[in-house]
């Protein structure tokens, strides 16, 4: 028989709205073998089992206090609506629920369990739990990492679909920067002054600098653009 691993919840209630009636329950577990991965949801209990990476093993059964809605979906198959049926969501940090309680009631449970007996790994989930009486204030606790579907995380924008992720701006589509600046300069009466042109970053001279370039060459001498 595994160890027990760390099992988190909060809830929210409405006698009125099945989507705010509804139980936060995260299995506190990384590094889950989605393989070993074995859980059975029905209205009044949830079972657990699986093996993390480093090759140990978990498990809990636990009786629920009163019913829930026992199917379940996962985040992507309807962003929506996701709150409609109960919901589940495998991170490497945690398995993640969303349980719907089938019977609609203003009240909160008491407890996670039908048991009274403490069970030392289930604990409150305080990031999520709002009191009884705040909740109409509290925010949906939507996972940070859900699964967005078609938007794939954003993958870090990929460098903005061919600017070359800024890089210098060197993928600006071939631009001659200093064509392009020896223009500017005919076009304005010349470019404003910002100190020497052999300033370092720190706007002192640089002292190794042998070259006697003074600056860019008289107008008339530029190359034209081409």
């Amino acid at each position: 028989m595994g160890q027990h691993p760390e099992v988190l919840w909060a809830q929210r209630s409405s006698d009125s709205d099945e989507d705010k009636n509804i139980l936060y329950v995260t299995v506190n577990l990384p590094d889950i073998v989605e393989s070993s991965l074995k859980y059975d949801l029905t209205p009044t209990s949830l079972s657990f089992a699986a093996k993390t990476t480093h090759d140990k093993e978990y498990s809990f059964d636990l009786q629920f206090y009163d019913e829930v809605v026992p199917e379940v979906r996962s985040f992507a198959y309807d962003l929506n609506n996701h709150r409609t049926k109960s919901s589940k969501r495998l991170n490497s940090r945690s398995f993640f629920l969303i349980l719907r309680k089938k019977n609609k009631a203003s009240e909160y449970w008491p407890r996670l369990t039908k048991d009274k007996a403490r069970n030392a790994f289930i604990k409150t989930d305080f990031s999520k739990w709002v009191d009884e009486d705040e909740q109409g204030e509290a925010a949906d606790e939507v996972p940070e990492d859900m699964d967005m579907g078609g938007l794939g995380g954003m993958g870090g924008m990929g460098g903005m679909g061919g600017m070359g992720g800024m890089g210098g701006m060197g993928g600006m589509g071939g631009m001659d920067f200093e064509k392009m600046m020896a223009q500017m300069g005919g076009a304005g009466g010349g470019m404003p002054d910002f100190g020497s042109a052999d300033a370092g970053p720190s706007g002192a001279a640089d002292e190794e600098d042998d070259s006697d370039d003074d600056g860019p060459p008289p107008l008339e001498d530029a190359e034209p653009a081409k």
